[in-house]
């Protein structure tokens, strides 16, 4: 039985980081709708426990020294978020992942744009584009071993 808690976490923190790199060095509201889609909530006014998941990645993600915010809006958004150094290592560094995917198939790719396509962001976007489980899955889970030697 797949654990889809866990697949929706690597989906979300694959969303976030890659958001927050978009505008680095620049802080922004991350919110939550923008990773997982808008809430219905129940009729105490209680967030989804989909919203509620995807909230607390966004949390973990800080406790983990991943990104960094001044403090939380409600359980909507984080204010003023942006990648720690640790992210921005991570994310800009060379991937190790299916490095024959990013090679040109034609050999006219230039050096750097080859060498931007090689890097953990550009395989995280991949994976997101790809709306595999299993490739976001793969992706994420690297990224998150490799961070160890950032620290």
């Amino acid at each position: 039985m797949a654990d889809l808690h866990i697949e929706d976490f690597y989906r979300d923190t694959a969303k976030i980081l890659s958001q927050l790199y978009a505008v680095f060095p620049r802080r922004e509201n991350l919110y939550v709708d923008d990773i997982c889609g808008p809430d219905a909530p129940d009729e105490f006014g209680l967030p989804s426990p989909r919203y509620q998941a995807c909230f607390s990645a966004m949390l973990w993600l800080g406790e983990q020294g991943y990104l960094r915010y001044t403090t939380t809006i409600r359980q909507e958004a984080l204010d003023q978020a942006v990648l720690t150094q640790k992210s921005l290592l991570l994310l800009s560094s060379r991937s190790t992942l299916a490095e024959e995917e990013t090679s040109g198939a034609d050999g006219q790719t230039s050096p750097s744009v080859a060498a931007d396509a090689m890097t953990n962001i550009a395989q995280l976007r991949r994976a997101l584009g790809s709306g595999s489980s299993i490739q976001l899955q793969q992706t994420v889970h690297h990224l998150l071993s490799c961070a160890a030697q950032f620290e």
